[in-house]
């Protein structure tokens, strides 16, 4: 089966900066895929590259099977967009903005699924309301139905819940997931890594312009080596004990142990101090956790 996106030794530079460094990945059809990075990563630089919107200086973009350049009307249409950034027409309504979408793709008679996205996003009251009109989160759903106006089975999102109420990211993330079951493509960038972790099965992390991970969401939670533990006690954490101390968080003593083994080693010290274990729980290794020690260049 052809990849829904295929990315060989992409490299980017604008002046001094090296914003992509030979990124090589691809992303299966039907996948939830998460692309994680901080600001400056090069997340951003590698969309507008898959876009269109920039030249990669080497290495190929294919989506579906289609070369970025070489192909690049075909490509595009196999592509919905949603980016970082609210951009919008001034001048238009919202069913205007759609049905204008529309035509850059050649469909003219669309409106039974603009009709669709306007229920689907919450939009129906607003689809004759001047773009002007609408709140940031009202502009962020009209980006969302833009990108999806002409049925793409390949759709990126650019920080889509930046800065946006609870109810549009629960009712977003439901017509996403509903999309993704329905066999879209769906590659998500995104600051709130509990939403890359809840909703993506597999992972990539830019550093830098490099890639850095590429793995099973599961995998990757699984290959740290640290072992957390919370712990509520009858008295002080001995001395001994205490280069282990990570922090105290809900009344309890968080350990961070190298290995599980060490937590005999833990309950033996304890116990020789004469105190009591009134509470015990593993903490499991959450992906902020792995996000963190990897750019930071921490082993886990």
């Amino acid at each position: 089966m052809t990849s829904a996106i295929s990315i060989d030794g992409v490299s980017k530079r604008y002046g001094a900066l090296q914003a992509l460094d030979s990124v090589s990945f691809s992303v299966e059809q039907g996948e939830f895929f998460a692309l994680l990075g901080p600001n400056g990563a090069g997340k951003t630089t590698l969309i507008s590259a898959m876009a269109g919107l920039a030249r990669q200086d080497s290495g190929q973009i294919r989506i579906m099977g289609h070369d970025t350049i070489a192909s690049a009307r075909d490509a595009r249409i196999n592509l919905g967009v949603v980016p970082q950034e609210l951009v919008f027409d001034p001048f238009f309504t919202v069913r205007e903005a759609l049905a204008f979408q529309s035509g850059y793709f050649g469909l003219r008679r669309n409106d039974a699924w603009i009709d669709e996205l306007l229920f689907k996003l919450g939009l129906t009251e607003k689809a004759n309301a001047n773009m002007r009109a609408l709140s940031g989160g009202m502009k962020r759903r009209v980006m969302v139905a833009q990108a999806l106006v002409h049925r793409p089975p390949v759709i990126v999102l650019d920080e889509p819940t930046a800065g946006v109420d609870v109810e549009l990211r629960q009712s977003l993330w439901d017509f996403v997931q509903e999309l993704n079951d329905a066999g879209h493509t769906i590659i998500l960038t995104t600051h709130y890594l509990e939403e890359a972790e809840t909703l993506c099965s597999r992972i990539a992390m830019l550093k830098r312009g490099r890639l850095i991970a590429l793995e099973d969401k599961d995998t990757l939670l699984s290959r740290s080596a640290k072992r957390e533990v919370a712990l509520k006690l009858s008295g002080e954490l001995p001395a001994s004990l205490a280069p282990w101390h990570a922090r105290n968080e809900d009344g309890r003593i968080v350990l961070s142990l190298p290995t599980l083994s060490d937590l005999e080693g833990v309950l033996t010290t304890l116990r020789g101090a004469g105190l009591e274990v009134r509470e015990l729980s593993m903490l499991e290794t959450d992906l902020e956790h792995v996000f963190v020690s990897m750019m930071s260049g921490e082993k886990i």
